[in-house]
């Protein structure tokens, strides 16, 4: 960063991988703004020195935050939206016009719009899978619960997946499970789904380039539902492959960054990110 410029940066460690860069440059000339977008490498340990330093950077906006820093990061901001202080991370810190900084959590509002249609209409009943109780789940449980959904989330660990539950969702008759209950077939026979609405979410890595799959009989999926997995990379995992192949509709992971993104761009550059573009972004993106 040339430091002349307004600028924001995307930290963690590591920070190689990171597209917040590639989205938020590619918005940045469509809009023809005169600003810059970067990424930085800060270890834990560098945390607090980073922010020290950044705030008293004149043109600095702020940051998107990134593993392993979403929750580390909290006890060196001045104040947290309520979003982010309900949840326990931030995944984006904005400096204010005292110099103070603020953190929010704009995962939420990345997961949910692509489900803004469907999540707008009226339902006799709404009812989510979860798959995974780390940092994501977090922001995704809330972001569910908040709509009216009735959820099952499945971890390695039942308890987790509880504390999590009781922690962040509103009252409700939510479950819990193992991720090996969903891996075996199931000959359930799910009732009339007519005015109802079903959700199947990977919030794991689980299926990312390096981890081990995801095992998820499609059996457990009611019919009808939408099948949404939070993986970037590979984009097309076997996980949706698989729900594609047996007739679901599918949302990939690139919905979710970029959703989340265009929430924290309006924070740091004070004007919406060009949307119309989102498919020639998709294909920067996968270039």
């Amino acid at each position: 960063m040339s430091g002349k410029l307004p600028f924001a940066q995307v930290i963690g460690d590591p920070i190689k991988q990171s597209k917040s860069p590639v989205i938020h440059g590619f918005w940045l000339e469509k809009l023809g703004l005169a600003a810059e977008y970067g990424k930085a490498h800060v270890q834990t340990q560098d945390l607090a020195d980073y922010l020290t330093t950044s705030r008293t950077a004149q043109n600095w906006r702020g940051c998107n935050v990134t593993m392993p820093h979403k929750q580390a990061i909290l006890p060196h901001l001045d104040s947290l939206d309520l979003l982010a202080e309900r949840i326990g991370a931030v995944n984006t810190v904005v400096k204010q016009d005292d110099g103070s900084l603020r953190g929010f959590n704009t995962d939420v509002a990345g997961f949910l719009e692509p489900l803004s249609e469907v999540l707008a209409e009226k339902h006799l009943f709404r009812m989510a899978r979860v798959l995974g109780t780390g940092g994501a789940a977090r922001a995704i449980v809330a972001g569910l619960s908040d709509h009216g959904m009735v959820l099952v989330l499945a971890g390695r660990n039942p308890d987790k997946a509880r504390s999590l539950i009781n922690e962040l969702a509103k009252q409700g008759d939510h479950h819990v499970a193992t991720l090996d209950h969903f891996a075996e077939p199931t000959d359930f026979e799910f009732d009339d789904r007519e005015g109802c609405f079903d959700i199947v979410v990977n919030a794991s890595p689980l299926g990312m380039r390096g981890q081990p799959p995801l095992a998820f009989d499609f059996s457990h999926a009611p019919p009808g539902s939408i099948v949404y997995d939070i993986v970037m990379d590979p984009l097309e995992t076997d996980f949706l492959r698989n729900a594609k192949d047996a007739g679901f509709r599918t949302i990939d992971g690139y919905s979710m960054l970029i959703g989340q993104a265009a929430t924290a761009f309006e924070l740091f550059f004070g004007q919406a990110p060009p949307r119309e573009h989102d498919d020639e972004l998709r294909e920067r993106l996968t270039a």
